[in-house]
């Protein structure tokens, strides 16, 4: 069980784009997540008309690193630590560490 997940609200603790949030649109196996909007290139795009792409300079989300990330707290507003606990009906749950609150609800 992953602390953050795809589809979760972050904010970025570091970095040019520290303070923004963003939906997590893809964790990847090496530890590092893709935030919509965040940490953004620019990318030269090569035209290929039979897949319709054209050609280009287009802005591309690239992947930053999870420790970078915090998940957001709809309630304190801002950015909280992740951990794991178990529920009354023992099932494994994530909570914000500051609050005590669970997550997914």
């Amino acid at each position: 069980m992953n602390k953050i997940r795809k589809g979760d609200e972050v904010v970025v603790r570091t970095g040019k784009d520290k303070g923004r949030r963003g939906t997590v649109l893809q964790v990847m196996a090496d530890g590092r997540v893709l935030v919509e909007g965040i940490n953004t290139a620019k990318k030269h795009v090569k035209p290929n008309p039979q897949a319709g792409i054209e050609g280009g300079i287009t802005p591309t989300d690239m992947p930053i690193d999870v420790s970078n990330v915090m998940l957001f707290n709809p309630k304190s507003k801002k950015g909280e630590r992740v951990g794991f606990s178990v529920a009354a009906d023992g099932e494994k749950v994530r909570v914000f560490k500051g609050s005590g609150d669970v997550v997914d609800i």
